[in-house]
């Protein structure tokens, strides 16, 4: 498989717009799976060091430092939390508000490892900033879904996924967190040929890394680094905006 494709390039950085169907690091189970990790030490060496993580289901934007400097110059920052970091969700269901912040303490769930849970204390405190950007509502008994910015001001596993499941709005095809709920065009379009075989929209996690903003490791200067969405998550917001009764946009 070859290097997902290249969002940015210096002598400093580099970014890559990781698909949500590659692994992000590898598999204990199976270590013969590809993953992003072994794709760049095995294409480029074992220069360029992971800067950051991503949840493993999660497309986008991942960033490589290319230097040491260049390494502990942003990991400062992501320990610091000065980095702006931007994902979009499509959740079923609408938030009850356009704008809201989840504050929670979250830690690994014993009885379920893998998953994390929400506890009181002696765990780690967790803040995510939400906006809504699009409602696609739909008649009763329907589900309705709606599309997010979310903007996490901590950074720990699950973290918006988490949040979200716990408002009320779950993550479309969360496998941890979610309702199961599909997002079928047999729901959205009145006259559909083809239930028999029929696909979702959207197969997988609709969480997308979007965006990152930081101080360049050599001009010290902020700078954005921005992943366009995924295909079919882009064009299951479309099937949204077509046939979803009461499409809104802020």
């Amino acid at each position: 498989m070859p290097l997902p494709p290249i969002l940015f390039e210096d002598d400093a950085v580099i970014a890559f717009d990781k698909p949500g169907s590659l692994r992000f690091a590898p598999d204990r189970r199976d270590p013969s799976r590809e993953n992003l990790l072994e794709l760049v030490r095995t294409r480029l060496g074992a220069g360029p060091a992971l800067v950051h993580r991503l949840d493993e289901d999660t497309s986008g934007l991942v960033l490589f430092a290319k230097t040491k400097t260049a390494l502990d110059f942003l990991s400062g920052q992501f320990q610091s939390k000065t980095v702006g970091k931007t994902y979009q969700a499509l959740t079923v269901g609408v938030p009850a508000r356009d704008e809201f912040t989840m504050d929670l303490v979250l830690k690994e769930d014993e009885a379920k490892p893998g998953r994390m849970c929400v506890v009181k204390k002696h765990g780690h405190a967790t803040v995510t900033e939400f906006t809504v950007r699009e409602k696609y509502l739909r008649p009763v008994g329907r589900a309705s879904f709606a599309c997010l910015d979310c903007r996490p001001l901590t950074g720990r596993p699950h973290q918006i996924r988490v949040h979200l499941a716990v408002s009320g709005t779950p993550i479309l095809n969360d496998p941890l967190y979610g309702d199961g709920t599909q997002l079928l065009l047999s729901d959205l379009k009145r006259v559909y040929k083809g239930r028999l075989d029929e696909r979702p929209l959207l197969a997988r996690l609709a969480l997308h890394a979007g965006g990152l903003t930081f101080r360049h490791p050599l001009t010290r200067e902020k700078m954005t680094i921005t992943a366009p969405l995924p295909k079919d998550f882009a064009v299951a917001l479309k099937y949204l905006r077509e046939f979803g009764s009461g499409a809104t946009r802020r």
